[in-house]
């Protein structure tokens, strides 16, 4: 071997890396992340809501709500918990599912002052973080509606 060359020992792999720049490792955990707020806002948050469960009912029958408000904020979180598990809407889920939980820290702190007052604010967090990383789904979206149009 000449004093130029330089035996080479071992080589290390860079991270697997796809073609949309994201490392296949990140792309499950969103992914995980995605389907865990999913079942969190279809079951947890929403389906008391629309079951009428006493604890949902106390508290919107003290904002002066009703049964109404209860039924559509339950929707509306059922709704988005189903768009997040849907690629093509999961930003658009992630950013409408954040703008209610504006609302209910809003009510949360001027009106419930409950315990809870924090919650929202933590789950913006993971919303954000998926509207961000998927919003290439929401130029897509908007492609095909315009051409629909």
């Amino acid at each position: 071997m000449s004093e130029t060359t330089v035996p080479v020992t071992s080589v290390t792999r860079a991270p697997s890396v796809t073609a949309g720049g994201t490392s296949r490792g990140a792309r499950i955990s969103l992914g995980a992340l995605q389907i865990t707020l999913g079942l969190f806002f279809a079951l947890a948050s929403a389906l008391p809501k629309l079951i009428a469960h006493p604890s949902a009912a106390e508290g919107f029958e003290k904002l002066g709500w009703g049964s109404t408000g209860m039924y559509i904020i339950g929707a509306l979180e059922l709704a988005g918990g189903i768009a997040l598990l849907i690629p093509l809407l999961s930003s658009v889920a992630a950013v409408s599912l954040s703008a209610l939980m504006v609302g209910a820290f809003i009510v949360n702190v001027t009106v419930l002052h409950g315990p809870y007052v924090a919650t929202p604010l933590i789950l913006i967090l993971p919303l954000a973080l998926i509207a961000w990383a998927r919003r290439s789904h929401t130029t897509e979206l908007l492609n095909l509606v315009r051409r629909r149009a």
